[in-house]
């Protein structure tokens, strides 16, 4: 219900980079994610609030993807079951 869909996915000289569509509950449209093996390079959302998601962006730069999933998922944003972080949680999941 909550899912977020798969747009692209492809790696070149190490660095995996992987964007996808978020669901219709949250602000944000997408996000774009770069990895290197397991750490996040860059996190990029596509609407939402911008404040917010420049922050979160911020945050998870550095920091490895199962560290980031078990801090965000289940963050809920209004009553609405799910949130961008919790967006981001189940998009570095399918990664």
């Amino acid at each position: 219900m909550f899912d977020v869909g798969k747009i692209t996915d492809s790696t070149r000289d190490g660095i995996r980079s992987a964007s996808f569509r978020t669901c219709d509950a949250v602000c944000s449209a997408q996000i774009d994610i770069e990895l290197e093996g397991d750490v996040i390079r860059q996190v990029r959302f596509t609407g939402g609030c911008h404040g917010n998601t420049q922050g979160l962006s911020a945050l998870c730069a550095g920091m490895r993807k199962d560290e980031v999933i078990a801090r965000l998922e289940g963050i809920n944003c209004k009553n609405r079951g799910t949130s961008c972080p919790d967006q981001l949680a189940s998009a570095l999941k399918k990664l």
